[in-house]
């Protein structure tokens, strides 16, 4: 009967003075987005689908699903997120009672050397009842930190996805300036070829073959860059997809720059940026955070909980079940003078609140940065290109005309090779420009956290 009074004069007392503890917080709010925001064409595809199928090659898709299913620092985030979920369910636990049990055996020998045996044995647990909310707000601080891993294990794919892609173009860029490399070389041996020609019937000086074989050593050097850089690009792939450098492929089956062959991917609706994992990391870091205000709230409030304790025993061994003792009480526990300790750890946590949110919106507007520059890049990379296709077009068209005018003795060497570094120097560009074209939709893509739904959920 007392504990019944005791649990019912603590319902009273919380009744007057609890409320809800947990600050409901609007993560966007302070970040104004013009209506219809990027209203322009939404994506044909790309948004709807693992956006990397847009480039249509298979091995690139190959290497993307190697990478989410072998990478160890996306298993390394699985794992985090198993053991948040972990702490979901002991947090849960505390919902329950909790009982543990002791046995004890003691001998002592007296006087006359004769045993005396006892044994006792104890049930004792307690019920803590979340009166004051502690116990639900620490749950919501265990299920934003899982909601955060899962988001952290999106993100990870997310940025992995775009990385294997990234280093891809990288290796097609690099083959793609290696068989360029071996086409003007012979071209420039063309030249050389002419020249020498010409110098031995008498029709032109020694200096137009050292120039031209000056010519064939400088494209020549360039080679163990080249080289480097692919060596680089293909090594980074290896590590993505969880293999070890010295098996990683040195030359690319096609030496062609991928290219976004689906429709335009322009339109992105604001509502579809909110979707990137790593905004609704930060918002479970905002609901963690409130939830921490939670906790510290909780702690200004009285706290009830329910010990008990079950004895039996009479200290010998025949009469183990002579004797047993139970006893059930309620422990109200009301805060009373800290030194203002409680309500600064509140203070400290409305802070870090007030941080976490200001820290979302920075992220919020770091975002629309990336897609607008991403947008901009896109737009840029298609003229850039078109005006370094017209450029090859024209330094061919020029570098046939010089080399014919210079077999009649109409054109010096000198306009030849400079016509020549021309057309060389435009199929770099050319190839350079598609890469950059290529790279702008993989940012595109990672800006508005495009949909990788082919590779399975985000914590598979």
């Amino acid at each position: 009967m007392r504990l019944r009074y005791a649990i019912l004069g603590a319902g009273a007392l919380l009744a007057g003075c609890a409320a809800p503890q947990i600050p409901a917080v609007e993560p966007a709010a302070g970040v104004t987005l013009p209506p219809g925001y990027f209203a322009q064409a939404r994506p044909e595809t790309g948004l709807e689908e693992a956006w990397w199928h847009g480039f249509g090659d298979p091995e690139l898709d190959r290497l993307v699903a190697a990478a989410l299913e072998r990478n160890p620092s996306l298993e390394a985030a699985r794992q985090r997120l198993e053991a948040a979920r972990a702490i979901v369910t002991a947090e849960e636990s505390d919902f329950f009672p909790t009982i543990d049990g002791e046995v004890a055996l003691d001998g002592a020998v007296d006087d006359a050397g004769r045993t005396a045996d006892g044994a006792g044995a104890s049930i004792g647990g307690v019920w803590r009842i979340d009166l004051n909310g502690r116990l639900s707000a620490e749950r919501a601080a265990a299920l934003a930190a899982a909601d955060g891993a899962k988001q952290a294990v999106a993100d990870r794919r997310r940025l992995l996805a775009a990385a294997v892609v990234s280093q891809y173009i990288e290796l097609k860029r690099t083959a793609a300036r290696l068989r360029l490399l071996e086409q003007s070389t012979d071209l420039q041996r063309q030249t050389l070829r002419i020249v020498t020609l010409r110098y031995e019937a008498g029709l032109s000086s020694n200096l137009d073959v050292r120039r031209a074989r000056a010519d064939v050593a400088r494209t020549q050097a360039q080679r163990g860059l080249l080289l480097l850089a692919r060596a680089r690009a293909a090594n980074a792939l290896a590590v993505l997809v969880g293999e070890t450098p010295s098996g990683a492929p040195q030359t690319a089956a096609d030496a062609q720059v991928p290219d976004y062959a689906r429709g335009p991917a322009i339109g992105v609706p604001a509502d579809l940026l909110r979707r990137r994992p790593d905004l609704l990391l930060a918002e479970a870091d905002i609901a963690r955070a409130a939830a921490g205000v939670g906790i510290e709230r909780a702690d200004l409030l009285p706290a009830l909980s329910l010990p008990g304790l079950v004895t039996i025993g009479d200290g010998s061994t025949g009469g183990l079940l002579s004797q047993a003792v139970a006893s059930l009480s309620a422990v109200l526990g009301v805060p009373l003078i800290d030194g203002g300790r409680r309500r600064a750890e509140v203070r400290a946590a409305e802070s870090e609140l007030a941080a976490t949110l200001a820290d979302y919106r920075q992220a919020l507007l770091g975002v629309l940065s990336e897609v607008e520059t991403a947008l901009t890049a896109i737009a840029a990379a298609k003229d850039r290109t078109a005006e370094f296709r017209d450029a090859v077009a024209e330094s061919e068209a020029a570098f046939e005309q010089s080399n014919a005018l210079y077999r009649e003795g109409l054109a010096s060497l000198f306009d030849v090779l400079d016509v020549q570094r021309q057309l060389i120097a435009s199929r770099e560009a050319l190839i350079d420009g598609d890469a950059d074209l290529a790279q702008a939709h993989v940012d595109l893509f990672t800006a508005v956290g495009g949909a990788m739904d082919d590779a399975g959920p985000p914590d598979a």
